[in-house]
């Protein structure tokens, strides 16, 4: 899904380095990033809690808390044919579109958006729920109300996960971890902790419903304005954008993960879902463009 030109990118909405709080809490709706921190589990029989709870020493390559704001970081990060050749811009892009969808289409439930920045960083740095890297990969932190993404992860995600490259493989991450933001700003988020593994868990049941949250906004996001030109942030969706972010969502099911990891599928320790769940909630939202849609807590099995 590429961006339209001439459209204007709001770096503000975007920071790099950390965003402030105490390290030590777990990453809560972590997306994509819980996925990562269960392999590193599994290979390693690393606790999931040591990797985000880490302590507050900046090692060389390491961004400390409290970055600059994105209007100084990523001040070459200016309009849509910025976003189409450069990650970190397209992320910012991506950033803008999806919370103006929000802030458009709450009202609509007697619900108003409460923007939600994002931390762009390269490396590590600390978020409220402990240490972010593109180890434990992109999250979601409760904490300090802030989404952490590590613009590497989407090397990763392609390299060693078999994702597509595609822009909207991207942009659907990005998604993802609003659609987090907004659960939580509904209330949501805590269910994934109430019962946080097996195949019909809150946890899956958190994840897929932000996987439809995330369809949601590509079904919009073509007729989602840019505030400055009137003109949308995105331009009309085409069937290999659309196969891009089903790669990306099947890339990260919790059985691709764990038959290349471990040899086997064990769905007594899926924390976000199977790859074909997660593609079709994804499709869901994005077929009917309806958040009511989502309501993974509403069926008897989401996978």
């Amino acid at each position: 899904m590429s961006f339209n030109d001439n459209v204007t990118l709001d770096t503000s909405q975007v920071r790099s380095g950390g965003g402030g709080g105490a390290p030590g809490g777990m990453v809560v709706g972590g997306g994509i990033g819980g996925i990562i921190m269960l392999i590193l589990a599994m290979i390693f029989g690393i606790n999931p809690g040591d990797i985000t709870g880490g302590g507050t020493t900046t090692e060389p390559g390491q961004v400390q808390a409290g970055g600059e704001q994105g209007s100084e970081a990523f001040a070459a990060c200016r309009t849509g044919a910025d976003a189409n050749e450069n990650t970190e811009c397209r992320v910012i892009g991506t950033v803008n579109s999806v919370q103006a969808f929000w802030a458009g289409e709450l009202p609509r439930y007697g619900k108003e958006w409460q923007p939600t920045q994002t931390v762009l960083y390269r490396g590590t740095t600390q978020s409220a729920c402990g240490t972010a890297s593109n180890q434990v990969g992109p999250f979601y932190c409760p904490l300090d109300k802030m989404v952490y993404i590590d613009a590497d992860f989407f090397r990763i995600l392609e390299q060693q996960f078999g994702s597509s490259a595609g822009p909207l493989a991207q942009e659907y991450v990005v998604a993802h971890e609003y659609g987090h933001a907004l659960q939580d700003q509904l209330g949501l988020l805590g269910r994934a902790q109430q019962d946080p593994q097996g195949p019909e868990s809150g946890a899956v049941r958190v994840e897929l419903m932000a996987d439809c949250l995330g369809g949601v906004w590509a079904h919009h996001a073509t007729t989602v304005p840019d505030e400055d030109t009137g003109q949308p942030f995105l331009e009309p969706l085409t069937d290999q954008d659309i196969r891009d972010a089903l790669s990306a969502a099947s890339a990260v099911g919790d059985d691709s993960i764990q038959q290349k990891t471990q040899g086997r599928v064990t769905p007594e320790n899926w924390t976000h879902g199977s790859a074909e769940a997660r593609q079709r909630w994804f499709l869901q939202g994005f077929k009917t463009g309806d958040l009511n849609q989502c309501d993974t807590f509403a069926v008897a099995s989401v996978n």
